[in-house]
């Protein structure tokens, strides 16, 4: 990478919170995560030169586009800013980052708001499944289901069965634990459910199978939400840090990042891969492509993981992805208690997609957020003792498109 991107401050919504149910609507969730992240940053609205929005399903479930001049009408104080928005499923708010960050490495604009959206709790269940089947291609998966998500990531997992071998008490613990961690993350949708005995085993009423592969517990948490950040060029953070008084030490980096893409249908990936050593290639080559911008060898020089788990799934691929095991031996970091709180590289302190919650086009920049807070130990609970690099991995569909991060705190 030619620069750093620094990370001057961020903020996210409660994720537990049901904005229709208080007479509210994605433009509220817009204007909270703008003006949140600008009073945490210590920025005024005129030093924003740029604004970048995520979001994947406003059209389906609100009725709503043109979410790049929705910043300016909410908050009047950026009228004028030029904006735009981006989608990518799940990763669009990491395509939103990757924008800001080129603009930033261009000369463009020193200072770029990023912002990641999106409502869910307006329509029934079923009607926000069924939009969501939008990130796949329809009509043509072949995949015979009730709902495409659980059954497309329960194929994942029938896959690691076949290469592999796959145990489902692993997967069950996946679960346990990203629950788990949301139980400290007060901004977390799940921070206050609780659970009977059992219902991390395959009890069949207590973790009902919603698809072949996966089960009730199985399944991330889509919500409402949104999560915004402040990104800002090296020359525009040394003249914040100085005028505010902060150690432009004290201030995260973005240092490396990956982005690649493949088609839309989960088989045709899956085909492409017979024979080679990992499920998704890509994902590798996404991850990597990360590491040598970051100037890092791998996984091991990571403090910790904030990974995409939609469902359990797909954080057992993550973990062979990044190299924390041989792959298709997942299960050994999950024995192990590597991925676990304390362990060598914790995976999802913030609950991930399972236990904080996963407002689709907020997710990308909630894990760079959460990665942000941990190398600058602003974590509070969820915080990875001496945390300098942490790493994101964000994917959209079935693993189309796929976009990580690498930030670390900045050095002085």
């Amino acid at each position: 990478m030619r620069t750093p991107t620094h990370i001057l401050g961020g903020y996210q919504t409660d994720f537990a919170k049901a904005w229709s149910r208080h007479g509210q609507d994605i433009s509220d969730m817009v204007r909270e995560a703008t003006l949140g992240t600008l009073e945490a940053s210590g920025v005024n609205p005129e030093q924003v030169q740029s604004i970048h929005v995520g979001n994947a399903f406003a059209e389906l479930q609100r009725q709503q586009a043109h979410l790049g001049a929705m910043v300016a009408q909410v908050v009047p104080e950026l009228w004028g800013v030029p904006a735009m928005r981006h989608e990518g499923a799940c990763a669009s708010s990491s395509l939103a980052v990757l924008s800001a960050m080129a603009e930033i490495e261009a000369g463009r604009y020193d200072c770029v708001l990023v912002l990641g959206v999106e409502e869910f709790k307006n329509t029934s269940g079923d009607v926000a499944s069924q939009n969501q089947n939008a990130a796949a291609w329809q009509g043509r998966e072949d995949i015979d289901c009730t709902f495409m998500w659980p059954a497309a990531f329960g194929l994942l997992a029938q896959e690691y069965e076949a290469r592999y071998g796959l145990d489902r008490r692993h997967l069950n613990r996946i679960a346990e634990l990203n629950y788990a961690n949301a139980r400290r993350n007060p901004l977390a949708q799940t921070r206050r459910w609780n659970f009977e005995p059992g219902a991390f085993t395959d009890d069949d009423t207590l973790n009902p199978v919603i698809e072949p592969g996966i089960r009730r517990q199985d399944c991330g948490q889509i919500t409402d939400g949104a999560c915004a950040v402040l990104l800002a060029s090296d020359k525009f953070a040394r003249a914040h840090a100085a005028r505010t008084g902060a150690r432009i030490g004290a201030l995260p980096k973005i240092s490396g990042w990956g982005h690649r893409n493949a088609g839309l249908r989960l088989k045709d990936k899956l085909e492409r891969s017979r024979g080679q050593p990992y499920v998704f290639p890509h994902v590798r080559q996404t991850l990597e492509d990360a590491w040598r911008r970051a100037g890092i060898g791998g996984s091991q020089d990571l403090s910790g993981i904030e990974t995409h788990d939609c469902f359990t799934t797909t954080e057992y691929m993550a973990i062979d992805h990044f190299g924390l095991t041989p792959p298709g031996q997942s299960w050994q970091a999950v024995e192990s208690g590597l991925i676990e709180p304390g362990g060598a590289c914790p995976v999802n302190m913030s609950g991930g997609l399972i236990g904080a919650g996963h407002p689709v086009g907020a997710t990308g920049v909630r894990m760079l957020l959460d990665a942000a807070r941990q190398v600058t130990g602003k974590a509070g609970a969820c915080q990875i003792e001496d945390a300098r690099r942490m790493q994101t991995l964000n994917i959209g569909g079935s693993c189309a498109t796929v976009v990580s991060f690498v930030v670390e705190a900045a050095s002085v």
